[in-house]
């Protein structure tokens, strides 16, 4: 499909409410092509919405055709520790979003896999991998995904009886008085902030166990086992105990430890093939910035 283009000329209104009222888009809609460059004035790019030019002057809205709904194979670096023709394990990469959403539709995991996973069975009719477990966009480390039916309904079952073993690595705010402990606490959506989870006693059952791995300047590096796998448990969890995670900017704190991102690893997985019973355990070795970010903050790893 080929770009639609929308002409029309300043009458001294808004632009963005010009552009709407001809083009049957919303004004939101219109002021997020203007900022990616898809609107002109006279020929020039014009990116503020709220412009009021004098009239008389030509505008031109430029409307991309829409993207394809399945996901599409994208060149991205992405590692991959481990694969066979059920299953993968991979690393994400801080910052990279799972699966495809409004405003990232592009350059997500699921683009990336698509690409770089050889005989991919599919999964309910689609040729698309199977993500068993997720992981935020800020956090990294490894993730287990299936290839074909079979293997996404075992992992998956496997998940839910807790046979498979996540570990992560979390340096969190300050330096918590006992050297390990144990989380239970069901989690659900927050009530004052739906974009949130909180600790609700009309929750979902959420288990965390946690060690300390090494202490720092007012913060720990832990060693941190989710047995359930709720949405934000681990940063949900620790802030209920008085240690958010590090750099967290949901759950967090505005002056805590010096890092430039979210400091939440999954560092080991640990589980039975599916199809073989063979045992199966990986390890995400810290990226780059993370160990940055705890040299920063006094702690020196060997």
């Amino acid at each position: 499909m080929e770009p639609e283009t929308v002409t029309c000329v300043t009458d001294g209104r808004r632009i963005d409410v010009l552009l709407s009222e001809i083009s049957g888009l919303t004004r939101s809609r219109v002021s997020t092509l203007m900022e990616s460059g898809c609107c002109t004035l006279d020929g020039a790019v014009c990116t503020k919405a709220g412009a009021k030019p004098p009239a008389g002057k030509t505008v031109v809205l430029t409307i991309p055709a829409p993207k394809p709904a399945v996901p599409q194979p994208e060149d991205v670096p992405l590692e991959i520790l481990y694969e066979d023709d059920d299953l993968a394990v991979v690393v994400k990469p801080c910052g990279m979003v799972v699966h495809p959403a409004p405003g990232h539709e592009d350059g997500t995991l699921v683009n990336a896999l698509l690409a770089s996973l050889s005989s991919l069975g599919g999964i309910g009719g689609e040729l698309r991998p199977g993500i068993v477990h997720r992981l935020d966009k800020d956090t990294s480390g490894l993730l287990l995904v299936a290839k074909n039916d079979d293997a996404q309904l075992a992992l998956s079952r496997m998940l839910a009886d807790r046979r498979i073993e996540k570990h992560y690595r979390a340096l969190v705010e300050g330096v918590p008085k006992e050297p390990s402990g144990r989380i239970d606490l069901p989690i659900g959506r927050s009530k004052k902030d739906r974009k949130k989870m909180a600790v609700d006693p009309d929750g979902r059952e959420a288990v965390t166990e946690w060690q300390t791995v090494a202490r720092g300047r007012g913060c720990a590096l832990l060693d941190v086992h989710i047995l359930t796998g709720r949405t934000h448990q681990i940063r949900v969890h620790m802030k209920s105990i008085g240690h958010p995670v590090c750099g967290d900017p949901i759950y967090g704190i505005d002056k805590g430890a010096r890092v430039s991102r979210l400091m939440l690893h999954a560092y080991s997985l640990s589980f039975s093939h599916p199809r073989t019973g063979a045992p199966l355990s990986f390890t995400a070795e810290l990226p780059e910035d993370f160990v940055k970010g705890l040299k920063t903050n006094g702690i020196e790893l060997e």
